[in-house]
């Protein structure tokens, strides 16, 4: 016989925003049931393994820097860039609701948790023709986003105590229950053992997650009028795949929106030691390095640079005809500018060592460096660029890359250089120029030089794929994240918060993010949540 269990409230999923949505209804008062698929180490989901960056808007650290931003700043460049249709009412409810509230719902509300923050807002998005964020906003969580979700997760335990909390690892919610046309609970199945639980509680909050952990859900939805690599990497959750959306969208009449919206990377490349199959880690891209084709001649006429447009260069990416590019670079532009996405990677933010880092980003972190040499095949190093031609054949055993054509591309870049730095011309230069204006991509990004300039060798090449990431679609919700049926009338006792509801409304950012807007929008959609569900049960 399956068991039963009584709660308040059952989250489906515990990333960060089934944990927030928990911990804000424990300390409402009410019982919980978080249902997570992974192992209790991994409790946290992408969030344990993020970077930590944050689009905030009117931060006291903005001010700091004489950064004058506002909401209604920050909804125009939203908008613009996002390019949100001006009919879909709960997407723009919701990223009015973000800029207005990102201040005081997100940074204050973690300040408060004892989350704090590193002492820059960099700059990223800035739009291929500066149509995306007019001024920085992107703030990084000192610790990564894992001491983030560690602190939240003590919290959770210290608001549960008293046995108002249930937390079921190695568990998935495959179906929800209802009672006289009543929302009544959820099913949930032991992964392990296959015993099925049953979990009584008039409210469900869905935090599983968006579409596109499964490959195949990636297909189905990708977009018929954009390119569509032969191979993907993956850099989302593995558990993300859509069943509990499809599942909503049959037997409740929930709608799914946007799934073809995703926020992937154009600069992926196989994790050395890999989680999950087909596990990706994501570049942050040198701005200095070349980006080539497979044939290694540079990508253009405009050339791929990083920090301006994520979305087209994904676009740019995914035309090419085969399914990698190259970075083209030297040890000089890696030590100072490489970078991969996550706190796995980013060792002295995640440990907070400040020294440590200060040295690293002053001098360079050839540690880093060093250590991708030694573990990933697809960072290929070299003293000369014959020999670096000849390990990028081998890694694709192919005679794709002529010696002399990668030689000619890096004297064609090069030639820049001839005169001083009178007389260039070229869209990477001016744009990495216009990145060095502020002090904290300065500090990342090198100064112009030559490719080929002495002593900045050995040469390097990077074999990199698009990797997926976040859905930017999902179930539709309203302001308070309950789950809206195709009617736009709200489903009693159904919520939806985090990546499984598009960060909010199905799909607040659109195609673009102005970066940054996914860990906040998790927090801003499960505060929101747990607000209306003790508002409900005061009314009741």
């Amino acid at each position: 016989m399956a068991e039963r269990w009584l709660s308040d409230v059952v989250v489906a999923g515990g990333g960060l925003a089934g944990i927030v949505t928990a911990l804000e209804a424990l300390r409402a008062g009410q019982s919980v049931t978080l249902v997570d698929r992974d192992t209790p180490e991994r409790f946290g989901g992408l969030a344990l393994w993020a970077f930590g960056g944050m689009a905030l808007v009117g931060t006291p650290l903005q001010a700091r820097m004489k950064i004058p931003d506002t909401p209604e700043r920050a909804l125009r460049d939203w908008l613009r860039f996002g390019e949100l249709p001006p009919d879909d009412e709960h997407a723009l409810q919701w990223a009015r609701h973000y800029v207005e509230h990102s201040r005081t719902g997100v940074y204050d509300w973690l300040l408060g948790e004892g989350v704090t923050f590193m002492p820059a807002v960099n700059w990223v998005e800035r739009g291929l023709n500066g149509d995306g964020n007019s001024l920085p906003r992107y703030h990084i969580v000192w610790g990564t986003a894992r001491e983030l979700t560690r602190r939240l997760v003590a919290a959770l335990r210290e608001a549960g105590q008293g046995g108002r909390l249930t937390v079921l690892h190695g568990h998935r919610i495959t179906a929800l229950e209802q009672q006289a046309g009543q929302l009544a609970g959820a099913v949930a199945v032991d992964e392990a053992s296959g015993a099925e639980l049953h979990l009584q509680a008039p409210v469900v909050v869905l935090a599983m997650g968006g579409i596109n952990g499964s490959h195949a859900q990636t297909r189905a939805n990708w977009p018929p009028d954009r390119p569509l690599p032969a191979t993907l990497l993956n850099g989302a959750h593995p558990f993300a795949d859509g069943r509990l959306h499809h599942w909503v969208a049959d037997h409740l009449g929930g709608h799914i929106a946007h799934a073809g919206e995703m926020w992937n990377y154009a600069a992926g490349f196989p994790h050395p030691f890999p989680h999950f199959e087909g596990h990706g880690l994501s570049s942050i891209p040198c701005k200095s390095a070349l980006w080539l084709n497979h044939r290694g001649e540079r990508i253009g006429p405009e050339p791929l640079v990083t920090g301006f447009d994520t979305h087209w260069l994904c676009q740019r990416v995914a035309a090419q005809e085969k399914p990698w590019t190259w970075h083209l670079l030297n040890w000089r532009i890696a030590a100072k500018e490489f970078a991969i996405s996550g706190a796995e990677h980013n060792q002295r933010i995640r440990d907070r060592q400040m020294p440590q880092f200060l040295k690293e980003t002053l001098l360079g972190n050839h540690r880093l460096v060093r250590q991708m040499q030694r573990e990933s095949r697809h960072f290929l190093v070299d003293d000369t660029l014959a020999g670096l031609a000849a390990k990028m054949n081998a890694l694709t055993c192919s005679h794709d890359i002529d010696p002399a054509t990668l030689q000619a591309t890096a004297d064609a870049f090069d030639a820049n250089f001839a005169h001083g730095n009178r007389l260039h011309n070229d869209d990477q230069i001016r744009r990495i120029q216009h990145a060095r204006q502020w002090g904290p991509d300065r500090l990342r990004t090198c100064k112009p030089a030559p490719l080929q300039m002495r002593g900045a060798g050995p040469y390097i090449a990077v074999q990199m794929q698009l990797i997926t990431r976040k859905s930017l679609g999902g179930l539709r919700t309203d302001l308070q994240s309950r789950v809206l049926d195709a009617a736009g009338q709200p489903i009693a006792g159904l919520y939806c918060v985090g990546e499984a509801a598009g960060f909010g409304g199905g799909g607040a950012n659109g195609k673009r993010s102005l970066e940054g807007t996914f860990l906040p929008g998790c927090i801003l959609t499960a505060r929101a949540a747990a607000r209306s569900i003790a508002a409900g049960r005061a009314a009741g």
